[in-house]
């Protein structure tokens, strides 16, 4: 379908799903929420876990082997302000542990394989224990400031994040990213057609860049649109930050677009050559 037959009310509706071989074998049937964080690589266990990164646009504070070298069992430190959303690494069953020891308020998202995800140093709650949550849904909220309530033992506002195994052992959960990394890659670069890997990527970038707080789960709806709204002020949209994109949000998506291959018209109608330039920026590692 060529650029001038796409109108801009596709783009208002609900991505279309499409898995090509290339998807299916990243895996990516788990960015619709369609599996609970089980294991989808076989081979070695340490790039085995449907997880990501949900912090990788925050300072690392504190190292692994720091923790190690201070006694601790380990974990990795990551600086933020008080009150930052927490992303859940992956999917799995929410269990809240108050005044956890040294860790302060620790929530607990316990995988379909046993694996279990703890951040520390919460300053707030905001699921029920025995809720479910998808990959990238929203456990809780940072805390860290010292003596605050929910703070444990921290120095300073950050959140403390580990893994532990089905054994019991706490390990390191950088090195237990599903396929070894962290988002995959869109196969949209090539192919030109929107899909759930695309929106993923798009919503981690917003998270990072934007101020975007909902899941990533690839199902684009009205935050992951304001978010990209308020993006695009930088590439000339003057409009509403409303969530409903329009032909001037699109025109500043192509402005984007043009800087990453795209030569096409910057007529606010997305078209397959939009989204490969668009995609081309979204595939970059940073936004992993």
């Amino acid at each position: 379908m060529c650029e001038k037959h796409r109108s801009e009310d596709v783009q208002k509706a609900r991505p279309r799903v499409v898995m090509s071989r290339r998807t299916l074998l990243r895996g990516s049937f788990t960015t619709l929420g369609l599996a609970a964080g089980g294991v989808l690589f076989s081979g070695n266990p340490a790039q085995a876990l449907d997880i990501y990164n949900p912090f990788s646009g925050y300072q690392i504070t504190g190292t692994w082997q720091d923790h190690l070298d201070s006694g601790s069992l380990g974990g990795i430190d990551y600086g933020m302000g008080v009150g930052t959303a927490l992303p859940a690494a992956g999917a799995g069953v929410v269990t809240n542990i108050p005044d956890n020891g040294t860790g302060g308020h620790t929530v607990t998202i316990t995988h379909s394989d046993g694996y279990r995800t703890q951040y520390m140093h919460l300053s707030q709650f905001l699921l029920a224990n025995g809720a479910s949550v998808g990959k990238g849904g929203i456990v809780g909220r940072s805390g860290g400031a010292v003596g605050a309530p929910g703070s444990g033992s921290s120095t300073g506002p950050h959140v403390h994040w580990h893994l532990i195994t089905p054994g019991g052992t706490r390990v390191n959960p950088l090195n237990y990213l599903g396929g070894g990394g962290g988002l995959p890659k869109t196969s949209t670069e090539q192919d030109g057609v929107p899909g759930p890997v695309m929106w993923q990527r798009t919503q981690n970038w917003l998270r990072i860049q934007s101020g975007y707080t909902g899941p990533i789960d690839g199902v684009p709806g009205t935050n992951t649109y304001a978010a990209l709204q308020l993006n695009m002020r930088n590439w000339g949209y003057t409009g509403p930050l409303d969530g409903v994109p329009g032909t001037n949000t699109w025109a500043a998506v192509q402005r984007l677009s043009a800087a990453h291959g795209y030569t096409g018209p910057i007529d606010g109608v997305m078209g397959p050559n939009s989204w490969r330039g668009f995609s081309r920026f979204i595939n970059q590692d940073q936004w992993d």
